[in-house]
């Protein structure tokens, strides 16, 4: 017997193979990139699973249209656009599933702000010198030690700070979730805002572009990249940031124009910058953020483009994680995330 699935993306060719490639052999998967509601009430009749990715609403209308539908599988941990009681109405399950890529760039993005806030370069540069720190060394105990014994004077903390987050999606929300720790207040800003509902669960508040990068203390950019986005970042943007605030981004590649995020740094008006993502991949050597980096005292990060792990840019990730609660079902085993 061929299971019927209804797979809805944003996502690009490159991404729906993946997602093809990891389907178990006896599903039969059709594949939507950027369908309107008609579209999916359309295609879902006969379908015994959806999963959305990326996705608009799933509101009670379609759900009630899958005539045959079993269960939702959410790619991401953003139910917020699933109507959950119409779902328990229908009775239709509903999970969602963190993606572990997702969550690795939450992580790298968090170890930006950290980095940046802690000046992490110029401390581990300065304690490499051979230099008089006014004190002579002495074997520690627990009455002897030195603290800040190379006088460090910015050393800053992410505790209670502002985060505006520009462009909320899968890894804002796993971002979020890591800075409640540090008892942030929390700004984002996105096309379509989410729900009251959402917003008071994930204990955030949305704002104007205008006033978020007003207010924060740390802007996170996690765009994609559309023709409005390109160097969007440039001195007119950096100009509306509060005066030593830190710039940081695991977004699309581009999004910086890296001239004048350089010459933000370099004045002092930006405290910090962070960058997995670049104009020209691999980075060009002239790059303007370059002389920067290898200075060891200016407070910069760049990465490679390694956010979210080590991935080989030549071999299609593996997606059969995807289908997991798919097969579970069918194999009538318990579904993991489970929240309908």
């Amino acid at each position: 017997m061929t299971n019927q699935v209804l797979f809805v993306t944003h996502r690009g060719e490159r991404h729906q193979q993946s997602a093809l490639a990891g389907a178990p052999k006896d599903f039969e998967i059709s594949m939507l990139r950027d369908p309107n509601k008609a579209d999916i009430i359309k295609n879902l009749p006969g379908k015994q699973f959806l999963i959305t990715e990326r996705s608009d609403v799933i509101d009670a209308e379609i759900i009630a249209a899958g005539k045959d539908l079993q269960l939702i599988q959410r790619l991401g941990s953003q139910i917020y656009d699933i109507d959950l009681a119409a779902a328990q109405k229908n009775g239709v399950k509903v999970c969602y599933m963190p993606i572990e890529m997702t969550v690795m760039v939450a992580e790298h993005m968090l170890t930006q702000m950290l980095t940046l806030a802690k000046h992490f370069r110029e401390a581990m540069h300065v304690i490499t010198l051979d230099k008089d720190w006014g004190i002579p060394p002495r074997k520690s105990d627990e009455d002897t030690f030195a603290i800040n014994f190379t006088g460090r004077k910015s050393i800053g903390t992410l505790y209670h700070k502002t985060v505006g987050i520009i462009g909320f999606g899968e890894i804002g929300i796993e971002l979020v979730r890591r800075l409640k720790g540090f008892e942030c207040k929390v700004l984002y800003h996105k096309r379509s805002r989410l729900s009251e509902h959402a917003e008071k669960d994930l204990q955030i508040q949305y704002a104007s572009q205008e006033d978020l990068l007003a207010q924060s203390d740390f802007v996170a950019m996690l765009l994609p990249f559309m023709p409005e986005t390109a160097a969007m970042v440039n001195q007119a943007f950096i100009q509306q940031m509060k005066p030593g605030a830190c710039l940081v981004s695991c977004g699309a590649s581009g999004l910086y124009n890296e001239e004048d995020v350089a010459n933000a740094l370099r004045s002092g008006y930006l405290s910090g910058v962070a960058t997995d993502t670049f104009d020209w991949e691999p980075i060009n050597m002239d790059s303007p953020l370059l002389p920067l980096a290898r200075d060891p005292e200016a407070n910069i990060v760049l990465t490679p483009h390694t956010a979210s792990g080590s991935i080989d840019p030549n071999a299609l990730p593996d997606r059969s994680g995807d289908y997991q609660n798919l097969v579970s079902f069918i194999h009538q085993q318990p579904l993991i995330y489970q929240v309908v």
